[in-house]
């Protein structure tokens, strides 16, 4: 069995075996962390799945009245720690933004750990904001900067889709993402088009990116004279999300969206495939004329090959003949 739960309300799920356990949606259950057990709320009630799973963390039960108390009150500091380190960052002139709060108090290492998450386009020398945060919070600090798109992960947000961020969501790991999978996609190649909410391209480009390759190497260009069931016409355009593709008709001129099937029948394919015969034929074409020849009878091709030889070889032998007695006969004239 499955289940599924999230420390934030619309924020990342992660999936526990619920082991004894069966909590309902809503329900507030422990999830073992690095830390020690923290809670989180239930999202997906534990059910059965088709696959086996393996691997997966085993919930640590219910969470009781004392965990919740102290899951408050951890909120409450997460809070005011978040009010003091902005406030002491503009005392000391940083540029330095803070983007998330982590408070641990289960570390067996460390009392309590204050962990602040912070952007900054080039490296800070905080070494004055440590001790000052330090004195004001009574904890062991750490900071930690982080990249654009880990920023947008800890803060959220919506995307230019209008669903929340996919790395705030379900994406577990930052995958590389180019250009050329924008124009594989036939995107405009417009930085506020393509770009996410951290200001780097979406990630949505990369993990799509696959279909539009099968549907391209499967579908016929924009151009191709096609039959639909509606009558010929020609491809003018592409929907990859919905698999079907843009036909002008040729005979009124209107645009009709048809399933990409329907034009890429195996009927369609072998007519298209016809169309290049024709320029094989004439290549061809010498193969009938040798298989006629065992047909034409052993005393007919004798008298049509060996007299032409032999009426070459008497002219050339005659041409000469006839110049000497040409040249004879001019000299014996003057004679």
């Amino acid at each position: 069995m499955v289940m599924a739960v999230s420390f934030e309300r619309y924020g990342r799920l992660y999936y526990l075996d619920p082991g004894p356990h069966r909590p309902r949606v809503g329900d507030k259950v422990l999830v073992p962390t690095d830390d020690g057990p923290e809670v989180a709320e239930c999202v997906w009630a534990p059910q059965y799945v088709t696959e086996e799973i393996g691997g997966l963390p085993l919930c640590d039960g219910i969470a009781t009245a004392a965990d919740l108390d102290r899951d408050e009150q951890n909120r409450q500091r997460r809070a005011d720690a978040r009010v003091i380190a902005k406030r002491l960052i503009r005392q000391h002139d940083l540029p330095m933004k803070v983007v998330g709060i982590d408070f641990v108090d289960r570390r067996a290492d460390v009392d309590q750990l204050v962990i602040v998450y912070f952007s900054a386009p080039h490296r800070v020398d905080f070494r004055e904001l440590v001790r000052d945060l330090a004195r004001g919070l009574r904890a062991r600090i750490e900071l930690r900067q982080v990249g654009a798109r880990d920023e947008a992960r800890l803060q959220g947000g919506i995307g230019p889709c209008g669903r929340d961020l996919c790395c705030a969501t379900f994406l577990k790991d930052f995958e590389p993402v180019s250009v050329r999978m924008a124009k594989d996609q036939d995107l405009p190649l417009n930085p506020l088009k393509i770009s996410g909410a951290c200001g780097r391209l979406m990630c949505c480009l990369k993990y799509e990116h696959p279909l539009y390759q099968e549907y391209n190497a499967k579908a016929p260009a924009v151009g191709t004279a096609v039959e639909t069931p509606a009558g010929d016409g020609v491809v003018v355009g592409h929907n990859v999300p919905s698999d079907t593709v843009v036909v002008r008709l040729a005979a009124s001129g209107r645009r009709c969206a048809c399933s990409r099937a329907d034009v890429c029948s195996p009927r369609q394919q072998y007519e298209a495939s016809s169309t290049t015969t024709p320029d094989a034929v004439p290549v061809e074409l010498p193969a009938p004329v040798v298989r006629r020849e065992p047909e034409a009878e052993p005393h007919a091709a004798e008298p049509s090959v060996e007299p032409a030889a032999e009426t070459a070889e008497e002219r050339r032998q005659r041409k000469p003949r006839r110049r000497r007695r040409l040249n004879t006969d001019e000299g014996d004239t003057p004679q």
